[in-house]
């Protein structure tokens, strides 16, 4: 996609909202009770960033960013500009591209309930923390692409930032086969996610996965999996129940490391025996981690996704006395114990791992407690859409594991390298959508339930304090948070389509024939005359 075609992509919206303090917004009957809008303030289609410091995922430079009707026109060490021209000092901070997430669950149906975080507050929360894209999961309809993707459409009209879409397969026949062509090549959809756990509800079997896998290299479409040994899992679930285990500790004994490893070995050599390019989503364990690291380290294209909850915290969550505490925690795979997390944040900084997702899944206290006496039917899932950025930024480059420049490139762009959609999205470049964040590295952040915009009740992160705050996040060159104020206006989201056959992709052909070529086969024989 050439930087012109970006122009067709423009959002001029005339009005923002006013943000109402405490989870209140304006938002058009979308939401949180007993909220009222506030007065409408007008939007300059023109605006100035001056004097911060421009980082790219692979270059840093003090620069001024002009950006006209949502795209960025100008980087350049001084930008003279008229009095029509909103300017924002972003002097001692950085200026970086907005968060891409590429892993969350808004307004998911699942294990007998919803998310309580549709397609505006999550959206919104992630602007809040300095997250300008994501890409969620379309989960067919009793097996039916086309069901599930016109029902995700009707979600995600009230959106209020951009967004994309994966597309999990639960199923396999000549029909799913069919919409899978018309995903890619009339609705945008360049990757397809397959759960290997989930018996009985989501999961598919090796057969289903070697088709899927096919499939997906005929139409340049990314496969992704769900590593986790289904079948072990709900033997061990099986056991804990057995052993008199109910509750929430019980969620990670039932399903060990080891059957995370056991998973992501299996797909990498099935997507190897393909020779298709893989994502491993929610990478949450050593055991997938070396495996990945393996296969990477003999040439395979595989892709490693940590999130930020693996990557920040251990299992001791589950064994906490009180059982709404001990509930919020659980997600799968489950959170590690202690030193997994430190091994994966050594995994990101060294290439290992490429990007770091959430798995923003969120379920309030009331619905998680539909397993307080079996952890089996406690929805599982956690936050982290308006967390991330933070977080992120305090474990990695405050610690100096990272750089800032890397920063950018596992939270932004490497996220729109792998789907395509670079550089529209993942750069301050001219011709770039105005997705922008101003982080101010001297600053501090505290996570809490009653500061964030989820409508969570509850935070995996609560009471967690770190250096490095985004003050400022534009989306689509609005300015939708700044002064600890969000302006997200439901509706004004686009969705983006993105394109098969990625730089994952590039070469694959020549693998191929390079194989062709080794089999020294068939052997011409000369018939039998007995």
């Amino acid at each position: 996609m050439t930087f012109i075609l970006f122009l067709f992509f423009l959002i001029v919206p005339s009005l923002f909202a006013q943000s109402q303090p405490n989870h209140q917004f304006c938002e058009a009957g979308i939401g949180y009770g007993d909220s009222t809008c506030g007065t409408s303030i007008p939007s300059s289609n023109k605006l100035l960033i001056k004097g911060g410091t421009v980082v790219n995922a692979h270059h840093q430079q003090i620069a001024d960013v002009y950006v006209e009707d949502g795209i960025i026109v100008a980087v350049n060490p001084t930008i003279t500009v008229g009095d029509d021209v909103h300017v924002i000092d972003a002097t001692g901070k950085f200026v970086m591209p907005g968060g891409i997430d590429p892993h969350t669950h808004l307004e998911f149906e699942f294990m007998n309930t919803v998310t309580v975080d549709n397609f505006f507050s999550g959206q919104a929360a992630a602007l809040a923390g300095g997250t300008t894209m994501h890409i969620d999961f379309v989960i067919p309809i009793n097996g039916s692409l086309t069901a599930g993707f016109e029902a995700y459409e009707k979600k995600a009209k009230k959106s209020c930032m951009d967004y994309g879409f994966h597309m999990a397969i639960t199923k396999w026949d000549e029909t799913v086969s069919r919409e899978m062509e018309l995903m890619v090549k009339e609705k945008g959809i360049n990757s397809f996610k397959f759960f290997m756990a989930y018996k009985g509800a989501l999961m598919i079997s090796d057969d289903l996965l070697l088709e899927g896998f096919k499939k997906c290299k005929s139409l340049g479409a990314l496969a992704m999996v769900h590593a986790e040994n289904g079948d072990a899992v709900y033997e061990g679930q099986r056991k804990m129940i057995e052993l008199g285990i109910t509750g929430p500790e019980g969620h990670a004994l039932s399903r060990p490391a080891v059957l995370e490893g056991e998973a992501t070995a299996r797909a990498i050599r099935l997507a190897d025996f393909v020779n298709t390019p893989l994502y491993v989503v929610h990478v949450m364990s050593i055991d997938a981690m070396e495996e990945i690291a393996k296969a990477r380290k003999s040439g395979q294209r595989v892709i490693g996704e940590p999130v930020v909850s693996g990557l920040a915290l251990d299992e001791s969550w589950l064994w906490h006395p009180d059982f709404e505490t001990a509930a919020k925690y659980v997600m799968s795979p489950p959170i590690r114990k202690q030193g997994h997390d430190k091994a994966l944040q050594a995994a990101l900084s060294t290439g290992v791992l490429q990007l770091v997702g959430t798995d923003h899944c969120v379920f309030n206290s009331t619905q998680k407690a539909f397993g307080i006496d079996d952890f089996r039917k406690i929805p599982n899932g956690v936050n982290g859409i308006e967390e991330r950025m933070h977080v992120v930024w305090d474990i990695m480059v405050e610690s100096g594991q990272i750089s800032v420049t890397d920063f950018v490139r596992l939270t932004s762009t490497e996220c729109a390298r792998i789907f395509n959609i670079y550089p529209r999205k993942g750069a301050i470049l001219p011709g770039s959508d105005a997705d922008i964040i101003i982080l101010n590295p001297n600053s501090s952040f505290e996570v809490t339930a009653k500061s964030h915009h989820s409508r969570l009740d509850t935070n995996i992160y609560e009471g967690r304090r770190g250096k490095g705050k985004i003050e400022v996040t534009i989306a689509g060159g609005r300015v939708v948070w700044e002064n600890n104020e969000l302006k997200a206006v439901p509706g004004t989201g686009r969705y983006i389509q993105m394109e098969p056959f990625s730089y994952v992709f590039d070469g694959l052909d020549k693998k191929d024939a390079s194989y062709l070529s080794s089999l020294q086969a068939p052997v011409k024989r000369a018939k039998s005359t007995a």
